[in-house]
């Protein structure tokens, strides 16, 4: 029932992003409830948090995008009240979703936190993230990668200017960021899919 209730919800608001679409909170509660199966987690707590994480949309250019995790597990908080989910796992769902957010760099307090984290962070890596990357670059009017220095090996590195700089800023340090296990396998797997991505860029931009 709850999960009908909050892609209802969902469904219902504005999406700034396509890279922040329902596809992408479909996949985040699949691999949270997952890992959370594994790890022992609530699932009251992460699914819920899950379902919700994005439910506030702030653009990636924003001001306020350091924001958005917190205006996220306020309306979270609101939404879950109404509909009478149970009041003590709120705090819990609360911090969950304010964590998940990487500009906010709040660490999790919670396994429940740490898993909602982790499928979030897994969902930004592997195909799916490379197409995420993609797809949110030609949004902000990025180019794909700097005309004579693609990797950024001779200059500062800028993602609102370069798609392909976000790889190197953010994408494959997640792999080392996560918490638990199951998550740490999978992005063992999606890091190196990544990696091997690269590689193939940048052989086809020298051939």
């Amino acid at each position: 029932m709850i999960e009908k209730e909050c892609e209802a919800f969902l469904r219902g608001r504005s999406v700034q992003d396509g890279a922040h679409d329902l596809g992408h909170v479909k996949r985040v509660v699949a691999l949270a409830r997952g890992i959370g199966e594994e790890e022992g987690a609530e699932l009251s707590v992460v699914v819920p948090a899950a379902w919700l994480h994005d439910c506030v949309s702030v653009a990636k250019d924003s001001p306020d995008r350091n924001r958005a995790s917190g205006l996220a597990a306020d309306e979270a908080v609101r939404f879950l009240s109404g509909i009478g989910h149970p009041k003590e796992h709120l705090d819990a769902i609360y911090h969950a979703i304010e964590a998940h957010s990487f500009s906010l760099g709040k660490a999790p307090e919670t396994l429940e936190a740490r898993v909602v984290q982790d499928a979030d962070r897994l969902d930004a890596i592997g195909a799916v993230g490379i197409a995420r990357c993609f797809l949110t670059g030609g949004g902000m009017d990025s180019a794909m990668f700097h005309p004579e220095d693609p990797f950024g090996r001779d200059r500062e590195l800028d993602d609102r200017a370069y798609a392909v700089d976000h790889f190197y800023l953010k994408l494959l340090t997640l792999k080392e960021t996560l918490h638990t296990a199951a998550a740490q396998r999978e992005a063992g797997r999606r890091h190196g899919f990544m990696q091997a991505f690269l590689d193939e860029l940048e052989r086809e931009l020298v051939s």
